[in-house]
């Protein structure tokens, strides 16, 4: 091929949307491509990649072609994405693979299952090590849907279809955040690529490293939540806002750190709530990322959730506050906020109750001549057992808060605990991992 047919070639491969959405993510003129003339028969491989910028942090990027050969994932298109993989993790910088492809060229057999069962293993390899986000564009389904899936997040065009079946069943993007396996949705392409690059700069090049810090901030000047009362303002990024809506799990800022909110709303914390805390403080664990929770639930509905979600907090080594503001009873209590979860540190607000049974039943067991009302009344005497035997400041004199702080103090006090546990370096056994 000669030089003019040769740059002809690379005029129209930068012509096609992968290549666009590529230009689109990383910062202006920082794209560099690799292995741009690989070829997959007689075209160009189905997948652009290379690596560049994203608000100053270097990034490794894919993207299926979906203009050459509808994307198809083929022998050269998974080693083009395997070497992406292997560069990151040489050089320890976060990889974000964008999905839209037809499927696979089943004419290459089980040189294709080779391809994509290289791309998994590589993926697998390096979850923990880098951060990894998937964006899906178009379609990716069957296998390729369990490569995206490997992914810490997972981004979704609501026009896209991500599904184990090559029929798409059960793909749709509401599908997917229902069930908890897309963290966000956007409206279009553009949305979905601009989601990502937010995305990023929430999070460390590598779990060795620490997210970059921003200039501080003032806090939100109405707040709604909690969350709202600590973070700088316009800085909280809520994840898996469809899924699990008895929690919430957000990343933000405070005084321009990078730290993980968790909350928890409604009596109980179900299933899909404890399975949505346990994997955000998991990640927020594997890249020191500091978590702050705040408790106000009374139980959890099974046994299954309390112990993926103590088992999380537990094992968790980067700097963990707890702050109870509301109620907080028995296993919840002590998975979120004590003893159980680990926390360095945890506060209560003035009006916190903490107790080992619902109020009501520490009541009825602990002081049942108050109780010796009408049944209408019994909650009301019950939350004046509560406010007076199980409050926030009967917890500190035992010692299982450290301070009852106000709500204007929560902000101060939380900020001050991060930076007195910046350094924070917990050494854990030998083993592989645990069983939980």
């Amino acid at each position: 091929m000669s030089i003019e047919q040769m740059t002809k070639a690379r005029e129209a491969a930068q012509n096609t949307s992968a290549y666009k959405n590529l230009l689109k993510f990383f910062d202006e003129n920082s794209f560099s491509e690799i292995d741009g003339f690989a070829k997959s028969g007689k075209n160009y491989a189905e997948v652009v990649a290379g690596f560049g910028m994203v608000e100053g942090m270097p990034v490794y990027a894919f993207a299926q072609n979906r203009d050459v050969c509808g994307g198809a994932m083929s022998k050269a298109h998974a080693a083009k994405v395997k070497k992406i993989y292997d560069l990151a993790l040489k050089t320890g910088a976060p990889v974000v693979g964008f999905y839209d492809s037809i499927g696979g060229k089943l004419r290459e057999g089980n040189e294709l299952l080779a391809g994509y069962g290289d791309v998994l293993k590589a993926s697998g390899q390096l979850s923990g090590v880098v951060p990894q986000i998937s964006v899906i564009l178009g379609n990716c389904l069957g296998t390729g849907a369990l490569t995206a899936a490997n992914a810490d997040f997972i981004i979704m065009n609501k026009k896209a279809t991500l599904s184990l079946s090559t029929m798409g069943t059960e793909g749709t993007a509401e599908d997917n955040a229902k069930k908890g396996i897309s963290a966000l949705t956007a409206e279009n392409n553009a949305e979905a690529i601009a989601k990502a690059r937010e995305l990023i700069t929430y999070l460390p090049s590598n779990n060795l490293s620490s997210s970059a810090a921003a200039f501080e901030a003032a806090p939100a000047a109405a707040p709604k939540c909690p969350a709202e009362m600590v973070a700088d303002e316009n800085t909280l990024f809520e994840l898996y806002a469809n899924y699990g809506s008895q929690a919430i799990v957000s990343l933000g800022r405070v005084d321009g750190r990078v730290v993980g909110f968790v909350g928890t709303k409604g009596e109980s914390v179900g299933y899909h709530a404890g399975d949505k805390i346990a994997k955000f403080v998991r990640f927020c664990d594997a890249f020191s990322i500091p978590v702050i929770t705040f408790v106000n639930s009374e139980e959890f509905t099974s046994i299954k959730t309390a112990s993926k979600v103590t088992s999380a907090y537990a094992e968790a080594t980067t700097a963990k506050i707890s702050v109870v503001t509301g109620t907080a009873v028995g296993a919840l209590y002590i998975a979120m906020a004590g003893s159980g979860a680990n926390t360095d540190v945890t506060f209560a607000l003035p009006q916190a109750i903490i107790s080992p049974v619902t109020p009501e039943a520490a009541a009825f067991i602990m002081a049942p001549e108050k109780m010796n009302v009408v049944p209408a009344k019994q909650k009301e005497a019950a939350m004046k057992f509560a406010q007076a035997e199980l409050s926030a400041f009967k917890a500190a004199e035992n010692g299982f808060v450290e301070d009852v702080i106000t709500e204007d103090e929560l902000r101060g006090k939380i900020a001050a605990a991060l930076e007195m546990l910046e350094g924070k370096r917990v050494p854990t056994l030998a083993k592989k991992h645990s069983t939980i």
